[in-house]
């Protein structure tokens, strides 16, 4: 017998009345991954640290800016929120060796990159739950898979992020919420351009060696990812037609994780 309660699923990857939010949203992939659900006719919330770029990407795209700072994570404990699409991209990225690592930037990273999605994604389940609909889009890294010397906060926190996002994938599938990571390699953004900078000062090379020699030397592809196409697939998982799409960690590498 039919269910004729359960609209069926739209097969041309429209987000029209849906309602996303996505982090760190002004700039590099968030500012995709906002464009991508606008462009499909999702309402966007753009959430950012910096509040003049989130209200101009918003009045661009029709959306609505947050500024916020997500590394403040008690403010968030008592958070709801009613939407469809949450995407957890907001990130900072710091490199020093182990021995040399300040304790408290390491506490800062981990707050904002895996406490900061747990209290978000806290905030969205019951909404979510009671529709029948969620899609939870985090944007973990090709170091969720592996690790990098010089990075202990990052590939640990992106780590945790991955198994944050499995868990949510078995909770919420009973309930229509699918949970997934988007895993780039290096991502044509302002956060990799300041990463060339310290990789060259940490590794004592020259910055236009930085790319070739240390960040696409386990790359199969030769370039940098562009945040567009990570902003596609973005639009594809946050659709009705990922819906069997959960606990998954999709990479977007050039082949560096295929190693």
């Amino acid at each position: 017998m039919t269910d004729t309660t359960t609209p069926a699923p739209r097969t041309d990857g429209s987000l029209e009345g849906r309602r996303a939010l996505v982090t760190g949203g002004a700039s590099g992939i968030g500012e995709a991954c906002a464009r991508a659900f606008a462009e499909r006719g999702a309402h966007v919330t753009v959430a950012d640290l910096n509040g003049e770029a989130a209200e101009a990407l918003a009045a661009e795209i029709g959306g609505t800016a947050w500024q916020v700072d997500l590394a403040d994570t008690p403010g968030l404990e008592d958070l709801s929120l009613d939407i469809d699409i949450l995407v957890n991209n907001a990130g900072i990225q710091r490199i020093a060796p182990i021995q040399e690592f300040d304790p408290e930037n390491w506490r800062f990273m981990h707050r904002l990159m895996l406490e900061s999605p747990f209290l978000l994604i806290r905030a969205a389940l019951p909404g979510m739950y009671e529709r029948g609909f969620g899609r939870i889009l985090n944007i973990s890294s090709a170091h969720g898979l592996r690790a990098s010397a010089f990075k202990s906060a990052y590939v640990s926190a992106k780590h945790g992020l991955e198994g944050l996002s499995k868990t949510t994938a078995l909770e919420g599938g009973p309930h229509g919420v699918t949970s997934n990571c988007i895993n780039p390699g290096y991502v044509r953004t302002p956060l990799v351009e300041k990463q060339i900078a310290d990789q060259a000062r940490t590794h004592g090379i020259d910055e236009s060696e930085v790319v070739e020699k240390i960040m696409l030397t386990e790359s199969a592809v030769k370039r940098l990812t562009e945040p567009a196409e990570v902003g596609s697939l973005a639009a594809w998982l946050a659709s009705d037609m990922s819906g069997m799409v959960t606990g998954a960690s999709y990479t977007m590498d050039g082949g560096w994780t295929s190693r």
